[in-house]
């Protein structure tokens, strides 16, 4: 019955592209907090290989951002944004990886046709990565959409949970803008 409940409120939000309201995650990693290190298959441009948060770390800071389905709406949306921003990152010395509850097949395609081939999206089937960074939707273990900027030495730098997607690229882009200014004093 809860399972039921929880699967219509999902596709009563995310089905339809519409919120109905706002879920903001009960707990959230904050600013200053360890993001737990992780690797998980991902999907670059339909190819599969095992993505290593630490190495990524190694090159520069990560835009770790959670959404809840592949396909959906809102996390379609989202996909183009970040694809469109990719080079803004990069400027900035920056990677992104998406994380879902999808299965690795569904991220095949949808880093093809939705990430345009430009970041990695990676599955998390069983939602230890979602759970491990407090970014599970409540009753669920369905991401709820959070972004996190994750600095080269692995603390959180930035975390915003929203369910529209309409800012996460930019709010993410600001946050590092705002670290490597620091870094230059």
């Amino acid at each position: 019955m809860k399972h039921r409940l929880a699967n219509r409120l999902f596709r009563l939000m995310f089905g339809t592209g519409l919120a109905v309201y706002s879920l903001a995650a009960f707990a959230v990693l904050a600013p200053g907090d360890k993001a737990p290190a992780f690797v998980a298959q991902a999907s670059l441009g339909g190819n599969v290989y095992d993505y290593s948060l630490a190495e990524e770390l190694k090159k520069g800071p990560v835009v770790v951002y959670f959404y809840p389905a592949a396909f959906t709406k809102g996390c379609t949306i989202e996909a183009h944004q970040f694809a469109e921003a990719v080079d803004e990152y990069k400027t900035l010395g920056a990677t992104v990886i998406g994380i879902s509850h999808d299965n690795i097949d569904t991220l095949k395609r949808f880093s093809v046709s939705e990430c345009r081939g430009k970041f990695p999206v990676a599955a998390d089937a069983e939602s230890k990565i979602i759970q491990s960074y407090d970014a599970a939707l409540p009753m669920m273990k369905t991401a709820n959409r959070v972004s996190y900027v994750i600095a080269p030495d692995g603390t959180v730098l930035y975390e915003y949970t929203s369910l529209s997607p309409d800012k996460h690229v930019a709010n993410t882009l600001q946050a590092l803008r705002d670290w490597k200014a620091k870094q230059k004093k």
